[in-house]
């Protein structure tokens, strides 16, 4: 089955969580929860693995993937408050977690293999990944390979003693009998004709139409699981546009404002009104707000780099003490203040990243407040970010671990000065060159936290991603000219970052990272 279309909400402004990294955290937090529904009963005994040579393995502690795989594990979700006692409430609840580092063949390099055993000593085992931005994918259950992404209503139907051809007769009655269902996929062991039949659906399928299924031939054992994105995916959804030349070929010939256009993509991707995504957006704005608050009246938690520091430059900026900004200087104190309330723990909003969650909020909230614009403009200026975060995801990555911070940072920046120009009234095309020239700009930069941690030079690197935006942003309204198209940008973003070395693809093992202060730090962090 091809993969579903990006969503703004699945992919660009979301998830809604807590913890420093969306592909550790939020991931985990997804990939324990479908791991939990699998297994179907109380669980007694999990053993995770992460790759020798995975940018998990030496951050996986750090940056939380432990606690967010336990969460999920327990049935918890990302913005849960409880997030970081997870591995302590589940040696509450006498669940054995243990984390293992080895050698294994992964793909990616953010691997996860888990083996569950229940309270009768029943196993299973799965491989998933963290694709980045809190996007995850189940690759294999046992040996049968699958691609359950958390968007639809998955039912599992799990059978032996049945050849190919009995499997095949089998789907064709499910899609005589049953119409609900939007895709099937079947991976199987034709040798020894066993397998599993994957029902991908809208909906939750009815205890009516599960026990039709349970008296199909040789069927083992049935699992059904929840979504546990925010927009379930729909059968055959069409999309006007999946890149930015064709949206903007769709505006010169129809014309429409940069959030429309993104509220026209999203309600086509996930058949939603736009009543119902203004309202989704809302609910994210309102988030950010009160995070921006918390992190500029000051945050604390005690495994962290650096204290609140936010407040400074909001304090320094009202003394007339910081060189004349204007508004950048309200841009510089909302980032920082984003980055610091990710950094306790409290609840943010990944966009596109938990990583580079400062940048578009730091921009377009800092922007507003200065000009005085009310919460629907905010709301527009994030569709707006959203729907050119959706281009990003379609032809590149979210993931530090695959293209270095320039998917992170870059793309948020990139997403950010569309949302500014949206802001100010800009029209279409002239958010997509912003978004283009915003990104060209962070073109090559590397991924290396200190000490592990998603804080130095992440808070920077975000600083320096949000005013950037707003550059890009004064620059195409101005007149200049783009030169690069951003679709050739984002593959170049991809093409550059999938050729930077490992060590420099968040794995703590070059750039900063390795410098002498920074193993001092890590030194007095781990004691």
């Amino acid at each position: 089955m091809k993969k579903q279309p990006a969503s703004i909400f699945n992919d660009a402004i979301g998830p809604i969580m807590r913890g420093p990294s969306s592909s550790h955290v939020a991931a985990s937090v997804r990939i324990g929860n479908l791991a939990r529904q699998l297994s179907g009963k109380k669980l007694k005994h999990v053993v995770i693995e992460f790759e020798k040579q995975g940018a998990i393995a030496p951050t996986y502690h750090t940056q939380g993937t432990d606690i967010g795989l336990a969460a999920g594990l327990l049935g918890l979700k990302p913005d849960d408050q409880t997030m970081p006692f997870s591995l302590e409430k589940a040696r509450g609840e006498n669940i054995d977690i243990k984390f293992k580092i080895t050698d294994f063949i992964a793909d990616h390099p953010n691997t996860i293999k888990i083996m569950l055993a229940d309270q009768e000593g029943k196993k299973i085992h799965l491989k998933a990944i963290s694709v980045g931005g809190g996007l995850i994918e189940i690759k294999k259950i046992e040996e049968f390979s699958l691609s359950i992404c958390g968007d639809f209503y998955e039912t599992l139907l799990f059978y032996s003693r049945i050849t190919s051809k009995e499997a095949e007769k089998i789907i064709e009655q499910i899609k005589k009998e049953i119409k609900g269902i939007a895709y099937i996929d079947l991976s199987e062991n034709s040798k020894q004709e066993q397998g599993i039949i994957n029902l991908k659906s809208s909906s939750k399928l009815s205890l009516s139409k599960i026990l039709w299924l349970q008296k199909l031939k040789n069927i083992l054992y049935i699992r059904q699981l929840d979504p546990v994105m925010p927009v379930v995916s729909v059968k055959d959804c069409c999309i006007p546009y999946d890149t930015a030349s064709k949206m903007l070929s769709y505006w010169e010939k129809k014309g429409g404002e940069l959030w429309e256009l993104a509220v026209l993509y999203e309600s086509s991707r996930g058949k939603l009104t736009q009543a119902k995504i203004f309202s989704m957006m809302r609910k994210i704005v309102n988030i950010l707000k009160v995070s921006i608050e918390a992190g500029l009246k000051g945050t604390s938690y005690q495994d962290r780099i650096l204290g609140p520091q936010a407040w400074l430059v909001e304090k320094a900026n009202q003394e007339n003490k910081l060189i004349p900004g204007g508004v950048l200087n309200h841009i510089i104190s909302f980032t920082m203040a984003m980055m610091e309330v990710k950094s306790s723990m409290g609840l943010i909003v990944a966009a596109p990243t938990a990583g580079s969650c400062g940048t578009v909020p730091g921009a377009i909230f800092g922007t507003a407040q200065y000009m005085n614009l009310d919460d629907d403009k905010i709301i527009k200026a994030m569709l707006a970010a959203g729907i050119i975060g959706v281009f990003i995801s379609e032809q590149a990555t979210f993931s530090a671990e695959v293209c270095g911070c320039q998917a992170e940072c870059g793309a948020a920046s990139a997403m950010a000065a569309a949302g500014l120009v949206q802001l100010i009234g800009g029209n279409v095309k002239q958010g997509i060159d912003a978004a283009s020239i915003a990104l060209q700009n962070m073109l090559g930069l590397i991924c290396d936290p200190v000490a592990n941690r998603v804080e130095v030079p992440c808070l920077g690197r975000n600083v320096m991603a949000a005013t950037n935006a707003f550059a890009a942003a004064n620059m195409i309204t101005s007149g200049v000219d783009v030169v690069i198209p951003l679709d050739e940008t984002i593959k170049t973003m991809y093409d550059v970052g999938v050729s930077l070395p490992a060590e420099l693809r968040c794995t703590g093992r070059g750039g900063l990272s390795t410098t002498e202060t920074a193993l001092k730090i890590m030194g007095k962090m781990k004691s």
